[in-house]
């Protein structure tokens, strides 16, 4: 198995990020199985990864997300409380796989890893707000089962298109910050409203 370059490990890096803000456990069972199978050479600070014990804990972790995240008002809670599982566990990823850089280096790709999985989950969250309230419960597990799929597919990607992932998850992290800031600026508007309406009433 040919040992990855640095750039396409920081490539990939980028894209697990993303992907972990969606769904930490697929982004890390997804990393782990591709590299028991050899498909790419996965950092030695990450080779744990591969280990059938690690894979396995990820697998049933992903299984127990897959339907806790399509409940709705409980994948809100979950989420929120998942705010201090993704972003640390990303961190954490980009730290290990950049420990071949000099110091600085491997700090600002920690932070970076951080930022990207933040902004991932920012915009998940703020899109499970708005569709939470919808009667029917299709469209949030259509988006939960959309969001699986983005974190298996961009991590198996980033091994295969390390530069074309990058360039989609820059897209990416971009309408998931624009995504949050509309969403947050709708409830804020409909806050302001309701609240007026109950005064105009008094």
């Amino acid at each position: 198995m040919p040992a990855i370059s640095q750039h396409a490990i920081l490539a990939i890096v980028v894209s697990a990020s993303f992907a972990s803000g969606l769904n930490v456990y697929a982004t890390v069972a997804t990393l782990g199985l591709l590299s028991h199978a050899h498909v790419f050479q996965l950092p030695p600070a990450l080779h744990a990864l591969s280990s059938w014990p690690v894979i396995v804990v990820a697998v049933l972790l992903f299984a127990l997300e897959f339907f806790a995240d399509k409940i709705p008002l409980f994948d809100l809670v979950w989420n929120a409380l998942h705010t201090f599982i993704r972003v640390p566990i990303a961190a954490i990823l980009a730290y290990g796989a950049t420990q071949n850089v000099s110091p600085g280096e491997q700090i600002a790709a920690t932070i970076l890893g951080g930022f990207i999985a933040f902004a991932a989950h920012g915009g998940k969250t703020a899109l499970r707000t708005a569709v939470t309230p919808s009667p029917e419960p299709i469209s949030n597990m259509a988006l939960s089962a959309g969001e699986d799929v983005v974190a298996v597919g961009l991590t198996w990607f980033a091994t295969k298109h390390p530069i074309a992932s990058t360039i989609i998850v820059a897209i990416l992290v971009v309408a998931a910050i624009a995504a949050t800031r509309y969403i947050f600026r709708a409830f804020k508007r409909l806050f302001h409203q309701v609240r007026s309406r109950n005064v105009d009433a008094v």
